[in-house]
């Protein structure tokens, strides 16, 4: 059964629920070296996959924990955590973050989060400081990669 829809006015009323599951999202070795040479962490078991078959423990190359976190604003989005009766959200930080596995690239895998609203804060004027709870799933495994609490200030429409 869906959610009815999550707005500013009602966001309350979600807390402890799970928002659901995400669709899932690939994630191939050129995104993988992408992210290595923007966050210029290009070590070799993330971005040499002829080097990572042959030496790695893994047997290929890995992702990048930080990667991972860096989807929870994308499936937030995917969720709705985005309320048609405010105006932006603002990320204000993340809770217990916590990369469980390597989650081996090959020739793409595809990641997808399981959403639960932890927790929000009335801050005044209508601003709101939500918490959701991402364990982040990958296709084909039954032990998550990473689990994360991200927290974002849900701002309203200007009147």
């Amino acid at each position: 059964m869906a959610l009815p829809e999550i707005l500013l006015a009602n966001v309350e009323d979600f807390v402890g629920q799970e928002l659901g599951l995400t669709d899932w999202t690939g994630v191939d070795q050129l995104q993988v070296n992408v992210f290595g040479e923007v966050t210029r962490w290009r070590t070799w078991m993330h971005c040499d996959q002829e080097r990572s078959r042959a030496e790695s423990p893994y047997g290929d190359t890995i992702m990048h924990g930080f990667f991972y976190v860096s989807l929870l604003t994308y499936f937030n989005e995917q969720k709705g955590l985005n309320p048609p009766d405010g105006d932006y959200h603002l990320n204000y930080g993340l809770d217990k973050v916590r990369i469980l596995r390597p989650v081996t690239i090959g020739d793409g895998i595809r990641l997808r989060s399981r959403i639960t609203l932890k927790s929000v804060e009335d801050k005044g004027e209508g601003k709101k400081l939500c918490s959701t709870a991402h364990l982040i799933e990958v296709e084909g495994s039954d032990e998550p990669a990473a689990y994360a609490e991200f927290l974002a200030y849900w701002y309203p429409k200007a009147e």
